[in-house]
């Protein structure tokens, strides 16, 4: 049975610096043994002593390596992680997925046939907000849920030079980029919609790829908007939801990616708290007293996809995200697409 997980980082860019390596040199039970850096080595200054690899096929030659962690541009996800899980490696790819669909599911299909462990990090399960509304719909206290609405917007008219999420490559965009994120939690909340209508857009000047996209998800009753744009400089509501009794409003962002992108560890037990003054409204009945006020915003902390994890690798947990969940969100981007390129309402098939 595996005490420590040594672990291997493909990649060591923003992804990999600020959401995957802090956690993993400071949570218990992994050792980032290696990273993975085709021409930098600026992980080797970050942490010294790792291996700092040049290719995957030097990764993966290490026989006591235990995890291998994909963080690279979409479109070279499948290949990275199937040579990965070829050598028997388990395997956690960052979100998105894949590219498409097919390239999902064959990557299920080769972990099961080589019986390692296959997950995606989802790390937007794991913000605060988030839980609040997890909590609050698990209680009732809104009612029957009539309508949800999540924004992940932007203000970056500028192109980034060099940035490959903005180059015409297969898996770059914000749709795969951000929605990625919204879709996935849209489905932990909800499950697998009936429809799904896009509008998906390409807003910037000399910009190459979608930077805008309006998705909008049917239920039986609830009805799912998620939305978001790079030409947002003045946010309205994170989320809102309501109900038959009620409503939940949030603004602002989940505090953690700005700590860690300032150089914060995720140490300490104020790590991923929100200030009072940044709650979310709910402004609903309680005991047929009606209530507006502020409602609490749990911690968030990314960390929490790791230490499950560890408890999966180590005592054979469940997963804390499936890589089934993933091909559902890389199925819906598809139908989206689809559905934004024929101006129709599409029917969602195919979900596992």
């Amino acid at each position: 049975m595996i005490d420590t997980i040594r672990t291997a980082l493909v990649g060591f860019g923003i992804s990999g610096q600020v959401f995957h390596a802090p956690f993993l040199t400071t949570i218990p039970g992994y050792q980032l043994v290696s990273v993975l850096e085709r021409h930098s080595s600026f992980s080797g200054e970050r942490y010294p002593g790792i291996r700092i690899c040049r290719t995957m096929e030097e990764c993966i030659a290490d026989p006591e390596l235990d995890l291998i962690i994909i963080t690279t541009p979409t479109e070279s996800h499948f290949s990275l992680a199937a040579m990965a899980i070829e050598a028997g490696k388990h395997v956690v790819v960052e979100k998105p997925f894949t590219v498409n669909p097919a390239e999902a599911i064959d990557l299920i299909k080769l972990a099961i046939e080589k019986g390692v462990v296959l997950s995606v990090y989802q790390n937007r399960r794991y913000t605060g907000d988030f839980r609040a509304i997890q909590k609050i719909l698990h209680s009732g206290i809104l009612g029957d849920i009539a309508e949800f609405e999540a924004h992940y917007d932007r203000y970056r008219l500028q192109l980034r030079s060099g940035a490959w999420r903005e180059m015409d490559l297969p898996g770059s965009g914000i749709l795969f980029d951000l929605g990625a994120h919204l879709i996935d939690q849209a489905l932990c909340l909800f499950g697998s919609p009936l429809t799904i209508t896009a509008n998906i857009k390409t807003q910037r000047p000399g910009a190459k790829v979608t930077d805008y996209f309006d998705l909008r998800l049917g239920y039986d009753l609830t009805e799912v908007r998620l939305k978001s744009g790079m030409l947002v400089r003045e946010p309205g509501p994170r989320y809102q939801v309501h109900g038959t009794l009620g409503s939940y409003v949030k603004y602002g962002e989940d505090p953690q990616e700005a700590l860690l992108r300032s150089g914060q560890l995720p140490l300490g037990p104020d790590w991923g708290m929100e200030l009072p003054d940044q709650w979310g409204i709910l402004h609903t009945e309680k005991q047929g007293v009606v209530i507006r006020e502020p409602y609490p915003t749990p911690a968030g902390n990314f960390g929490d996809y790791y230490r499950e994890l560890y408890l999966t690798l180590t005592a054979g947990h469940p997963l804390p995200i499936r890589p089934e969940e993933a091909y559902n969100t890389i199925r819906l981007i598809s139908l989206a697409m689809e559905s934004s390129s024929r101006g129709r309402t599409m029917i969602c098939t195919n979900l596992l």
